[in-house]
């Protein structure tokens, strides 16, 4: 089993950690969208009377650790989270106790959301003034309200995390794993579709305050370097949602790095992201 905490996401090597926190969250998630019918092995009697029907997991905590605390056996509660070997858990994870513990309802499944197709405004045609010998006037043109883009991918509905600039676009070759944008310190950072927050915490030094949000079909966005997070994990949030503010943390300018995952690897975000 293994420990999870900020130390050891802060040695490990920068896509090391990525792919194993992105598998990790893959996980987690799937303990709050199905049940478990496993019973639990109880080894203490006394100690199982007084667990609690959820535990959330602290800095420091371990599958086996929570297991002996309870009076339980660490394979019986990792049945009946469906945590998989070698039964990773991380800091702020809902953990079942008791087989009859009614589901907590703090964290709702993601729902796929409908495809919202693109919309345009009618522009006010201006109403002709009536002629005189001397004089025509006419009414001025009502510019349109501004539409944000957006585009439609795998059944979601895509907007541009940061109205910035680009600094540095898309390229492994130069590991770079997603979008970089400019901008200035609390600059608003949105959700690029509807999804679930998995992970708001900086756990990660390369990337400073990072959100991480899980979306359906496989999809899961990243918004790094942060300087404040204005979400939580297990929060449901819809597209274009101000989550974040703009920073510098875990990097030497302000900036948001942006990445796009499906099924754990990284892809150019301009595959899902509006054009314009």
């Amino acid at each position: 089993m293994s420990l999870v905490s900020t130390k050891s996401f802060a040695i490990a090597s920068t896509s090391t950690l990525m792919k194993t926190l992105v598998l990790s969250i893959a996980a987690a998630s799937a303990i709050i969208m199905t049940g478990c019918a496993t019973k639990p092995q109880v080894n203490n009697p006394a100690r199982y009377a007084t667990a609690p029907d959820f535990y959330t997991v602290r800095s420091g905590d371990t599958l086996s650790g929570i297991a002996t605390r309870y009076g339980l056996n660490y394979i019986s509660i990792a049945e009946m989270n469906d945590i998989a070997p070698p039964y990773r858990i991380y800091v702020g994870q809902s953990i079942r106790l008791k087989k009859n513990a009614a589901r907590r309802t703090t964290a709702q499944p993601v729902t796929q959301a409908a495809p919202i197709q693109r919309q345009t405004i009618a522009v006010p045609t201006p109403t002709p003034a009536p002629s005189v010998s001397t004089t025509v006037q006419t009414t001025p043109r009502i510019s349109p309200t501004p539409v944000t883009p957006v585009s439609t991918a795998a059944g979601l509905r895509w907007v541009k995390p940061s109205n910035g600039p680009i600094l540095q676009a898309y390229d492994l070759d130069a590991n770079i794993k997603g979008t970089r944008y400019g901008g200035q310190m609390g600059d608003p950072v949105m959700a690029a579709a509807d999804g679930q927050v998995v992970y708001a915490a900086d756990g990660l030094k390369e990337y400073g305050n990072l959100i991480l949000i899980k979306h359906i079909n496989g999809y899961i966005t990243a918004y790094a370097h942060n300087s404040k997070l204005n979400v939580k994990s297990g929060q449901n949030v819809t597209a274009g949602q101000k989550i974040a503010e703009m920073g510098s943390t875990g990097t030497n300018r302000t900036m948001l790095e942006f990445q796009v995952r499906l099924d754990g690897k990284p892809i150019n975000p301009t595959a899902v992201l509006p054009n314009n």
